[in-house]
């Protein structure tokens, strides 16, 4: 009975730089883009090409699920951030923020689409006119998506 032994040759010196440097590149930015989700300045802060960081999503599945991540990890803390900001201006008395703050946290001053119609009765089917005129109003209503 013959054994097989399974020979693995070493990689070239070289070749283990770079597969280390790139990890180490890749690790980075992970932890970059988890304080600067903008992918852009991430990768210029570290000093990796916006292209190496969309090869290595493309290529590598773990460091793209890695990658999603990390971005929003950094969108959480920019909203905090964002929201702390917001707090202290409101604070200060920033009309603005608390303007702001209202709109956006209680209904009562959300934004408002108020409409009023009159409404003739008839037998007769709308014309295409008054169709595209219904469908017009619902839509800068808010009220319809076509």
């Amino acid at each position: 009975m013959s054994s097989h032994k399974k020979i693995i040759l070493p990689l070239p010196k070289e070749q283990i730089t770079i597969k280390v440097r790139q990890r180490r590149e890749k690790e980075l930015l992970l932890e970059q883009m988890k304080r600067t989700p903008i992918i852009q300045i991430a990768c210029e802060k570290i000093g990796v090409s916006r292209a190496s960081y969309y090869r290595w999503r493309q290529a590598d599945r773990e460091f793209c699920k890695a990658a999603d991540a990390a971005l929003q990890e950094g969108v959480l803390l920019v909203n905090d951030m964002a929201e702390s900001q917001l707090l202290s201006a409101m604070r200060d008395g920033n009309l603005g923020a608390v303007t702001y703050w209202l709109k956006h946290h209680h209904p009562s001053y959300k934004t408002k689409v108020e409409m009023n119609a009159f409404i003739e009765h008839r037998n007769a089917p709308l014309t295409p006119e008054q169709k595209a005129m219904v469908k017009r109003a619902l839509k800068l209503g808010g009220l319809s998506d076509e």
